[in-house]
C-alpha cells in the first residue's frame, strides 16, 4: 500500500510526497550491481510511497538486480526523458535521488532533490541543483525515513 510521506522542509514548507524517483547506475548500484542495504530500504519505503527507478542502464543489469523489489523500472535514453517522467507524476510531490549529469533535469523539477556522491562519483552540475548532498544512497534513503535528519540539515 502506498500513500505519502510528509516532510518538514525548513525554508520551504511542509510537503507531502507520493513518489520516490531514483537513478540506478552510480546511485543504487556500483558497476550495475545493487549496493548492499538498498533492497531493505526500498522495501520499507515502498510501504509509504511509489518508487520508480529511471535508468539508462549502462551495465544492462538494472531489471535483474531490482527483480522482486516493490519498484518500477523504466529504461530511459536521456536526462530529459527522466524530467518528462517526473512531470507526469506531479513534480512537486516527487523526491528525486541521483548522482549523474543526466539527473539534473529531473532534479530541478522535483519537490525534494537529493544528490548522492557514491562510489562512481557525482556530477558537479547535479550538486549545484540539489537540496541535500549525501555520501551514499543509504544516507539518502535514511534521510527520507528519518525526517528529523532532513530537517536538521536544511534549517537556517
Amino acid at each position: 500500500m502506498t500513500g505519502s510521506i510528509t516532510l518538514e522542509l525548513p525554508g520551504k514548507e511542509t510537503k507531502s510526497f507520493t513518489d520516490l524517483v531514483l537513478d540506478y547506475t552510480g546511485t543504487l548500484s556500483l558497476d550495475g550491481t545493487l549496493l548492499p542495504g538498498v533492497a531493505q530500504r526500498l522495501e520499507r519505503l515502498a510501504k509509504a510511497v511509489r518508487i520508480m527507478v529511471l535508468t539508462a542502464d549502462t551495465f544492462g543489469k538494472a531489471r535483474d538486480q531490482l527483480a522482486g523489489l516493490p519498484v518500477g523500472v523504466r529504461i530511459v535514453g536521456t536526462g530529459q526523458d527522466k524530467a518528462e517522467f517526473v512531470k507526469t507524476l506531479g513534480a512537486e510531490r516527487v523526491i528525486a535521488v541521483g548522482n549523474g549529469r543526466n539527473d539534473v533535469a529531473m532534479m530541478t523539477l522535483a519537490g525534494l532533490r537529493i544528490a548522492v556522491i557514491g562510489p562512481e562519483g557525482a556530477s558537479v552540475e547535479l550538486l549545484l541543483v540539489a537540496d541535500v548532498v549525501v555520501r551514499d544512497v543509504l544516507d539518502a534513503l535514511d534521510l527520507i525515513t528519518n525526517p528529523l535528519r532532513l530537517k536538521a540539515t536544511l534549517r537556517d
